[in-house]
């Protein structure tokens, strides 16, 4: 258990930020394929360590713990690779469904079977033998399905072809895939429904330098906003970002925080006079990984809030629709879930000393901490932040967040 309390509202902080391990998982996986790809400021997370562990690992069975991206690019990975794997992971894990990737593969040529449950790891992948370049698959689900497919999808002999069926979700996170593609040399389009990657035997050796994650910036983000006051720089921040999350900026221009993009870096500053808005809404269909984060700013600001688009919230990490709903009323504010959306209208006074349960899930634990500008509180199990973000703890002291382990 880890007490969170601030004494100084007050923040002025430099932060380094390390890789996006959204950027570093895939680059990993392409540099698999080629590996005269270097890779710098790589994600320190665990998610990506696992990855990168796998990828070189000759044994038969791979345990990925809770690491989604991980079991997702590594079945697409494995699919067509002459070893024989076994792919599992944590109970949470072998409950999140991948059944919509293995049927893609599966008629792509792939050799995979289920060892426990039907539609869920663990996996056993045998020698797949390519005999289609293309596939349709449902896109209302999880986007590190399309990518998983188009990570491999160049190394085919016809490349491949992926139609994409029904409301595309987190499109960002598909099209920061395509244009890691593009950067190191692979070609491939994205026209209405319809993507291609195309055929590429080798790509010129290069370095590509990991853009820092937009997703770990959105708690200074938070924090910024529920401060006094606020000039926080983050490094290392690219305006013309690869990432989906850079829409946090435009979020929290509405709360108060402005975004000054420099040569490497963003600097973060406190509007001085702020009118808030009555309510504060949000479609999040494709920034999923936000609701956390942008619930509890709105609760420390006190703003009533709707948040739409969070149907792939409940197969995450935990069911982050439920956790929210339970864990933000303990601090007294009153939200209704329904299957994609988020309501919250949050108390007069904020309880103090809630302890926050964290279910496994590494933004439970980071989406809540800079509400202690605002009320002391608990954090449970306040390790999980190693899952993309190990020196969290560490950073957030330099915010004026006074930390006792109990």
């Amino acid at each position: 258990m880890l007490k969170l309390y601030s004494e100084n509202p007050n923040l002025k902080a430099d932060i380094k930020i390390s890789g996006s391990k959204s950027e570093t998982n895939r680059l990993l996986i392409l540099q698999a394929f080629f590996p005269n790809l270097i890779i710098e400021n790589k994600s320190d997370s665990d998610d990506t360590k696992v990855l990168e562990k796998a990828l070189s690992s000759q044994e038969k069975t791979i345990d990925i713990g809770h690491a989604g991206t991980a079991m997702r690019f590594l079945t697409a990975y494995f699919a067509f690779q002459k070893q024989e794997k076994i792919l599992t992971g944590s109970q949470r894990m072998q409950n999140r469904p991948i059944h919509i990737l293995v049927k893609a593969l599966q008629e792509l040529g792939a050799n995979i079977q289920y060892q426990k449950k039907e539609g869920f790891p663990p996996l056993r992948i045998q020698k797949g033998e390519i005999s289609q370049h293309k596939i349709k698959i449902k896109a209302n689900i999880s986007s590190q399905f399309v990518s998983a497919l188009l990570l491999i999808g160049s190394t085919f002999p016809k490349g491949l072809t992926i139609e994409l069926q029904g409301e595309i979700l987190s499109k960002p996170y598909i099209e920061m895939t395509l244009s890691l593609l593009s950067q190191i040399g692979i070609s491939n389009n994205f026209i209405d429904n319809k993507i291609q990657v195309f055929p590429t035997k080798k790509i010129h050796s290069q370095k590509v330098i990991v853009e820092s994650d937009w997703s770990s910036a959105s708690y200074f983000y938070s924090l910024a906003a529920l401060a006094d006051s606020a000039k926080l720089e983050l490094s290392s921040f690219k305006k013309n970002s690869f990432q989906g999350d850079i829409k946090v900026v435009d979020f929290y221009k509405k709360l108060g925080i402005e975004t000054h993009f420099q040569e490497n870096s963003i600097l973060l500053k406190k509007k001085k006079k702020l009118i808030y808005p009555d309510k504060f809404s949000a479609d999040l269909t494709n920034f999923p990984d936000l609701a956390q984060t942008l619930a509890v700013t709105c609760l420390g600001l006190k703003i009533p809030f709707e948040l739409t688009g969070l149907s792939t919230l409940k197969i995450k990490e935990t069911d982050r629709l439920k956790a929210l709903q339970i864990e933000l009323s303990k601090l007294g504010a009153e939200i209704h879930i329904n299957k994609n959306t988020l309501l919250g209208k949050p108390p007069t006074i904020l309880k103090k000393n809630a302890e926050i349960s964290t279910y496994q899930d590494h933004r439970m634990a980071m989406a809540f901490a800079p509400l202690a500008l605002k009320t002391p509180l608990k954090i449970k199990d306040p390790e999980v932040v190693s899952k993309s973000f190990p020196t969290f703890w560490e950073v957030l002291k330099a915010c004026e967040i006074k930390q006792i382990f109990e």
